[in-house]
């Protein structure tokens, strides 16, 4: 355990690159290119998250002053996913599930049952998050861990399926993305693009990047698009002028310089991609290999950002309105954007398909998130992890952006539950 928590708070902007540099040497790179490789997907990790952070550290409080302005008084709080992450990594299961997805992985390889070789560590809370409320449930670490080696073995099998279309959409050759969150959506927005087909005049609105950028010139750029939804989303929440214009900067400054820390990443990313393509067809010229990255690749693309921040007040709302609910989005609402990145390439790109799928989408968190918040506040108390100031220990929680908030994971959840 010491040493994965060792590995862990290194934190992907170094974990990443130390992975990276040793599969670069195993693929017969040369040194040189191998520094030059790892640095560069260090460095891309590090701007990628600093600008995700300016993203979160300016729609923080733009999304707590829309909670407070429009007078939310729901009894179940939303933590953020750090929370869930912590709780990932802190119950007893989490020796016992790391080597049961690195074992699993490599067999489902070996047994030619996946393409994808899952590297991205950090996220196996996605996971374990949900073996975690398992765990509070059955206080078995064997059934705990059965169940986060199921999330893991379908959501792998997703990122293969997934990875042809996302490859091209993104331009990003070799890579899946096995994540435990975004991937188990992707089902359910290849169906809402089915039904958006088959329905006249909805199926011809043209809404992709490109489409509103012929159609609007400037005012269609990211840019515009940015700067207009940060100004909407300051005066929703009641900002005076000067922060108004400041959110709509940031926002602006975010579609813009995140695209640019995703290429840097990926021209790191092609080095290794491109020796291990030609390493690993030498020795299985009838095989194909994926490596699974983080979605944060994904939320650049400025439908996605876009839509993600469109979301925030429309969470809001559908919080307020739908029935039986009682969980108050809170601070994962700056991160909506990972819950559909994947589901993009199959809505192609359009923004209005984009929102529609959120909607489906957070309308299902929203609900799971209520039925598994006394599991989720349980799990919790045993990962004994430390909470915002602002939420009191006797708070019930669940959060938004997490593997157990997903259909995926509470179908999981419930069905152990029967049994004890």
């Amino acid at each position: 355990m010491g040493v994965i928590n060792w590995i862990i708070d290194l934190g992907p902007s170094v974990m990443m690159p130390i992975i990276f540099f040793v599969l670069a040497l195993c693929f017969r790179v040369k040194i040189g290119s191998a520094f030059k490789s790892a640095m560069l997907v260090g460095i891309g990790f590090v701007g990628i998250s600093l600008i995700i952070t300016l993203l979160l550290e300016s729609m923080g409080p733009a999304a707590e002053a829309m909670v407070k302005r429009f007078g939310l008084e729901l009894t179940v709080i939303d933590p953020g996913w750090p929370v869930a992450a912590a709780i990932g990594w802190g119950t007893p299961i989490v020796p016992f599930a790391v080597a049961g997805i690195i074992l699993l992985n490599i067999l489902f390889l070996f047994l030619k049952l996946t393409k994808t070789v899952n590297i991205d560590i950090f996220n196996f809370w996605t996971f374990m998050i949900t073996g975690a409320l398992v765990y509070s449930i059955t206080d078995n670490v064997w059934i705990s861990t059965l169940v986060s080696l199921i999330h893991f073995a379908v959501v792998l099998k997703i990122g293969d399926l997934t990875a042809p279309k996302i490859q091209s959409t993104f331009n990003l050759k070799g890579v899946s993305f096995a994540h435990g969150i975004t991937a188990v959506f992707v089902p359910f927005g290849i169906l809402i693009n089915w039904i958006i087909e088959r329905i006249p005049g909805l199926r011809d609105v043209k809404a992709d990047p490109e489409s509103i950028t012929k159609k609007f010139g400037v005012f269609g750029e990211p840019l515009t698009l940015g700067a207009i939804i940060g100004v909407v989303l300051g005066i929703l929440a009641g900002f005076n002028i000067a922060d108004v214009l400041t959110l709509g900067i940031t926002v602006a400054a975010v579609m813009v310089l995140l695209p640019k820390m995703v290429d840097v990443l990926v021209e790191g990313l092609t080095i290794i991609r491109d020796a291990a393509e030609d390493f690993l067809k030498r020795r299985f010229p009838d095989r194909e290999f994926y490596i699974s990255m983080d979605t944060a690749l994904l939320i650049a693309h400025p439908s996605v950002l876009a839509t993600g921040l469109l979301m925030i007040p429309s969470t809001l709302l559908l919080a307020v309105i739908l029935p039986g609910n009682r969980l108050l989005p809170f601070t994962d609402l700056a991160s909506l954007s990972f819950l559909f990145a994947m589901c993009a390439p199959f809505l192609k790109q359009n923004m209005v398909r984009l929102y529609i799928t959120g909607l489906v989408i957070m309308t299902m968190v929203l609900y799971i998130g209520t039925d598994i918040s006394g599991t989720f506040t349980d799990a919790a108390k045993i990962a004994k992890v430390s909470l915002p100031s602002n939420i009191s220990d006797s708070t019930e929680l669940a959060n938004l952006v997490g593997g157990a908030s997903t259909p995926l994971g509470w179908l999981l959840i419930k069905i152990t539950s029967i049994f004890y």
